[in-house]
């Protein structure tokens, strides 16, 4: 597939860095060459400099016969104006655009259509990452908590810790503690590297597990791996931008909220939109302010400033001084990668979550969800299945019969409301959802073709 990306800032140069290695034609566009200059020295890909939404730099970029243009520039007018030049003078067959202002989603129905602003997909950012969190919230002790086939079954990351029922023992033993409950266990982490989960693998503590599980039945397979913790009821959330002050509207139903803000003025904005909402105005890193909140009796500190330095030191001093679980956003992964466990309880990273809903319209097949995990080393996939026996290589088989890339693990089915956790005996059938989950990248491209059904397929 040929891909022109616009913008080779952290979500830009992630998504090429994702995408270089699966046997794609990537060019890169960025008015920064030193931004360009590091990608085209790590990966094979073309760069062009010069203004993303001029039409002399698209041409110069290929354009004209891309299959695919992304804009996810810093601005969301360059990001809009390149996709509607890509789509009018160059006929792009599909186009994505970034945008961040609210202003124009609010506006989205009559604004990106095919007259106005031909955008096939808009993706937001900060909608993304609070969909995230509010999702974190909801089962206390999950590291990551990603919904598949419109939530019918979800994908759960969780450490596994002392106290929990299965931390050594085989993971066959699962079926044995809970004889009603339908898991599976879709990949294990250990010390930074994947072990294939097999009946046999014994849990131990500290290992990242993922698991599938239908919403009801989440909490019951995480009382396995730890001790089950209370349901959050108070949060606090530091920086009162564009996430902070969507995140507050969003918990506000749920949860006791508390908004810190440093911007006097932003803070008395926010106080009036929030209503019953407590906003502070003050530094999160202060620790006299979090001291005067009671920071120790607070379940939740969520830390979604603008700076990066601001969301760790105050997630790290929320923690320290006894918060039950702290989160910050962390943009940079030079800075993520300095954090560890024990200073922050969840790193969250925008540009991860971002790139998880770009690839979800890039892949190729009918893919429904697409989750990049792991820092981009590893990624869960839905893939609806398209064919019949004669036209696919799935239809028809039993998942222990399909020869799958390594690395690469089926989880679960979902069959119209019915949801099937993989069992070497289930047979595939057209139109199943097919949830996945590869540790190796690179098979990305050949996952893609083994659910493709055959080009003469109507």
């Amino acid at each position: 597939m040929k891909i022109v990306i616009l913008g080779a800032g952290q979500v830009g140069a992630t998504l090429a860095r994702s995408l270089a290695s699966e046997d794609n034609d990537i060019t890169v566009v960025d008015q920064s060459e030193t931004a360009l200059e590091e990608l085209n020295q790590s990966l094979d890909l073309k760069v062009i400099a010069g203004h993303a939404s001029h039409p002399e730099v698209l041409r110069r970029a290929g354009t004209e016969d891309a299959d695919l243009l992304v804009a996810v520039t810093n601005s969301d007018e360059t990001n809009m104006v390149a996709c509607q030049i890509g789509h009018h003078l160059f006929r792009v067959p599909k186009t994505i655009a970034r945008v961040r202002s609210r202003s124009y989603l609010r506006e989205k129905d009559a604004l990106f259509q095919r007259e106005v602003f031909p955008v096939d997909v808009v993706i937001s950012p900060e909608q993304v990452v609070k969909d995230y969190i509010s999702r974190l919230l909801e089962f206390p002790g999950a590291l990551q908590v990603l919904d598949f086939a419109e939530g019918r079954v979800q994908l759960v990351a969780v450490r596994a810790r002392y106290g929990g029922k299965m931390v050594g023992h085989a993971i066959a033993e699962l079926k044995e503690h809970m004889p009603t409950v339908d898991t599976r266990v879709a990949a294990i982490f250990r010390n930074g590297k994947a072990i294939k989960p097999e009946g046999s693998t014994v849990i131990a503590a500290e290992d990242e597990v993922f698991f599938l599980a239908t919403p009801s039945n989440i909490q019951k397979v995480m009382k396995e791996l730890q001790r089950l913790e209370k349901p959050y009821k108070r949060v606090v959330i530091a920086g009162g931008g564009h996430v902070g002050e969507g995140l507050a509207k969003k918990l506000m139903e749920r949860f006791q909220v508390k908004l810190i803000e440093r911007n006097p003025d932003k803070a008395a904005k926010i106080s009036e939109k929030l209503g019953s909402g407590v906003v502070l105005c003050g530094d999160a890193t202060d620790r006299e302010i979090l001291r005067n909140e009671n920071i120790d009796s607070q379940d939740v500190f969520i830390a979604v400033t603008n700076s990066d330095a601001v969301n760790i030191l105050s997630a790290m001093l929320a923690k320290r001084m006894a918060v039950r679980k702290s989160m910050a956003l962390i943009n940079r992964h030079e800075f993520a990668d300095l954090v560890r466990d024990d200073d922050i309880d969840v790193a969250i990273s925008p540009r991860q979550t971002t790139v998880g809903s770009l690839l979800t319209h890039i892949r190729r097949g009918d893919v429904s969800a697409v989750y990049s995990l792991r820092k981009g080393a590893a990624e869960a996939l839905e893939i609806i299945v398209h064919g019949d026996e004669a036209s696919s290589r799935v239809v028809g088989k039993a998942i222990g019969n399909i020869s799958l890339p390594q690395g690469t693990t089926i989880g679960a089915i979902v069959r119209g409301d019915t949801v099937l956790m993989a069992h070497d005996n289930i047979v595939i059938q057209a139109d199943d959802h097919v949830i996945l989950f590869i540790v190796e990248k690179e098979v990305i491209g050949e996952v893609e073709r083994l659910f493709e059904p055959a080009p003469t397929f109507i």
